[in-house]
């Protein structure tokens, strides 16, 4: 859709359906109801990245397409920023219905955000170009899924994002209230050292890997994940205080590596993607997000329903590490610096 209408009409599209799907996911009060909006928001909720980034690389050369990937995941994670701490401030476990207010509330916020994309409609509709050249225009998934360099690299996106973004959604809370035993209001608090982090850091951090090999650096991202998942093996052991010192200290560390991940990964995608694919291209790289946000938690509740919690996240660390090298070894496939 994105590749034939452009993206801002699917952009406005999944916006307006994602508005929806919030409020129907707070007033839903069965279970009938509740899968139904979860369905909604799974849905709907992460369609407009792929055609945000096809938006973004129309907007840059391809040589500042890196950096602008970065600034652009500053801001998205300045945003993220104030939504924890407002809804750690407003969610109360005894009152249901401050998580409906905050739902509602998202919902406007969305709608909001649609409308801030109308003022990119000149930029955002479909490539017409290749439609004189018969090959080009004949062309589309099948030949998205043949390109091996894209696979490979979705490929260990899902482990990568398993051992990263999936497994951190899907259980740090958890592991939070239930295995160190602190308050559900910390977990706030410690997020907000990872956006905030982000915010300072990602304009040194782009200066820094600048001209760096982009397989090599996503090792690295790696290997900044393992070592978050070790610093959380080790709150086991500490009293309640430190614990949340060294979890606000560990989301600084996972907070690093998203500031090399997010750039890059998504320079690496549209530079290999033609322009009359991008939209494919992107929704594919997006599908390891998906994918991995549908597997890690399956993963996350098999540790814990076998009373393995403790050892949750250093078998998530050996997961990034397993990510990261198949990322380094995308070097001799993609040719890219």
């Amino acid at each position: 859709m994105t590749d034939r209408l452009g993206p801002i009409r699917v952009i406005l599209f999944a916006y307006s359906c994602d508005a929806i799907a919030l409020v129907l996911w707070a007033l839903a009060h069965t279970r009938e109801e509740a899968t139904l909006a979860a369905l909604f928001i799974a849905v709907f909720g992460g369609a407009a990245w792929g055609p945000s980034s096809t938006m973004l690389s129309r907007l840059v050369a391809p040589e500042h397409r890196q950096r602008a990937f970065g600034f652009n995941f500053m801001l998205l994670n300045l945003g993220v920023g104030f939504g924890g701490l407002i809804s750690a401030s407003v969610v109360d476990l005894q009152h249901p219905d401050t998580f409906v207010a905050l739902y509602v509330f998202n919902a406007g916020v969305t709608l909001v955000a649609a409308l801030s994309y109308l003022t990119l409609r000149q930029h955002g509709g479909p490539v017409t170009e290749h439609h004189e050249d018969p090959v080009k225009s004949a062309e589309g998934w099948r030949e998205v899924v043949r390109d091996r360099r894209l696979v490979r690299y979705v490929v260990a996106s899902i482990f990568l994002m398993i051992g990263g973004y999936g497994s951190l959604d899907a259980g740090l809370s958890l592991f939070v209230v239930n295995n160190l035993k602190l308050s559900v209001h910390s977990i706030g608090v410690i997020f907000f050292f990872n956006t905030s982090t982000i915010v300072l850091v990602q304009l040194r951090v782009l200066n820094r890997i600048e001209g760096k090999s982009r397989t090599r650096v996503l090792g690295v991202v790696a290997a900044f994940w393992f070592f978050f998942w070790v610093i959380l093996e080790t709150t086991l052991a500490l009293p309640a205080a430190a614990s949340i010192s060294m979890l606000c200290l560990a989301m600084v560390v996972f907070a690093i590596g998203e500031t090399m991940l997010q750039p890059v990964g998504s320079a690496i995608v549209n530079d290999i993607a033609p322009e009359h694919l991008r939209g494919r291209y992107n929704a594919a790289s997006g599908l390891a997000w998906g994918v991995s946000g549908t597997l890690a938690p399956a993963i996350t509740a098999l540790y814990f329903s076998v009373h393995l919690g403790n050892w949750w996240p250093l078998g998530t660390g050996l997961t990034a590490l397993a990510g990261g090298a198949m990322m380094m070894n995308l070097r001799r496939h993609i040719g890219a610096p």
